[in-house]
């Protein structure tokens, strides 16, 4: 049985052959799914793919800073990246949300048609 002192992975798990095997079966998952979302959603456009793509940059971004600096401490770095990703997913998603509507109010408000979220023309 697992006692309050257990961790759930040691430092440097991520980083092993095993941690680095299922990153990259979680990625190429991912991306295939942002891709299918892609192309079966509207006609395959050049924009679309940019704004998956550009989406899929993020997610990398994103998932290679948590690893990096869940390794950092002496705690259990799976649980810290847990920690960041859910706070990502959550929090950070509430903000883009924010900034968005903000920006958009604005943008209405002062008639920008070239700054439109989501209008490529």
């Amino acid at each position: 049985a697992a006692g309050p002192g257990d961790r759930g992975c040691e430092n440097g798990a991520p980083m092993d052959s095993f941690g680095i095997f299922l990153q990259g079966l979680l990625g190429v998952v991912a991306f295939s799914t942002l891709m299918l979302l892609c192309v079966f959603k509207t006609v395959f456009t050049l924009f679309r793919f940019l704004d998956t793509s550009k989406q899929a940059i993020g997610m990398l971004f994103i998932h290679f800073a948590n690893v990096y600096l869940s390794d950092l401490t002496e705690e259990d770095p799976c649980s810290l990246y847990l920690i960041n990703f859910l706070l990502d997913a959550t929090l950070g998603m509430l903000l883009i949300y924010i900034g968005i509507r903000a920006v958009s109010s604005i943008v209405e408000w002062q008639q920008w048609e070239s700054l439109r979220f989501g209008e490529y023309g």
